[in-house]
């Protein structure tokens, strides 16, 4: 896959996208194709087992590239084009079939934001931060992903603001699983992502999918639907695999059947 504006690699299960525009990695048509097309092949991939998604230089995106908005609204259909790309880069992380660290190492702005609320997992060096500064541009997006992660008043204050929250501030809430020093970052992130590439890739799968699916059922159904994955699993060669070397007190071979 040829790409420009985002670095792919591979290793040992772990899958790394780096968001890769400089200056800020500020997200464009190229950056937004890219990040679909992306997550869509690693949802596929078998070698890939999770994924690190983080920013090149000092930013983890300064979210949408504003040079691209004053002409879209005189032109018939361009904002609609527009509004699906974002949509669909949002949603091909959402829906991506791997477990996703987002390795916050610098500011995450906006749609930048948006592509951390999407993932996983959250982990941040000490000099990143987050904002939905919309509103200071005349525009007014992101509350209905702020208002599931905030509650109500910090949501609504940084939508009607744009107010800056700190890594520091993230990690206090308990929104962030840690808050590094720039160098600690990556290696935090790393292992954290082999452990989880170390599991049941047919049990990760069920479990991310379940992760997903369960924020939009009623608690019954919900609960119901877990019971079911774990039934299926329990029929797998992998789950067996791993109540045997439980006993045996040795590592799983895992197979993915």
């Amino acid at each position: 896959m040829e790409l420009n504006t985002i670095t792919l690699t591979v290793d040992a299960g772990v899958a790394v996208v780096t968001l890769n525009r400089p200056p800020v990695n500020a997200q464009n048509i190229e950056l937004r194709e890219e990040i679909t097309r992306v997550f869509d092949l690693l949802s596929d991939r078998d070698d890939v087992a999770c994924i690190v998604l983080t920013g090149a230089g000092k930013a983890f995106s300064a979210g949408a590239d504003i040079r691209e908005r004053p002409n879209l609204a005189g032109v018939a259909g361009a904002y609609g084009a527009h509004n699906r790309r974002v949509r669909e880069s949002y949603y091909a992380v959402v829906e991506c079939s791997k477990p996703i660290i987002a390795a916050i190492n610098g500011p995450a702005l906006g749609a930048g934001f948006g592509l951390v609320m999407a993932s996983d997992i959250w982990v941040a060096s000490e000099d990143a931060y987050v904002s939905m500064p919309e509103i200071n541009v005349g525009l007014a997006g992101g509350v209905t992903f702020l208002q599931k992660v905030f509650g109500q008043s910090r949501a609504r204050r940084m939508f009607y603001t744009g107010m800056k929250v700190s890594a520091q501030e993230l990690y206090r809430l308990g929104l962030i699983e840690a808050c590094l020093p720039a160098d600690e970052l990556m290696p935090y992130c790393m292992e954290m992502a082999r452990d989880i590439a170390s599991k049941s890739p047919i049990a990760m799968r069920l479990a991310k999918e379940a992760a997903r699916m369960t924020l939009v059922m009623p608690s019954r159904d919900a609960y119901r639907y877990e019971q079911g994955n774990t039934v299926a699993l329990s029929k797998t060669e992998d789950s067996k695999e791993a109540q045997r070397a439980f006993l045996e007190k040795r590592d799983p071979v895992y197979t993915g059947r």
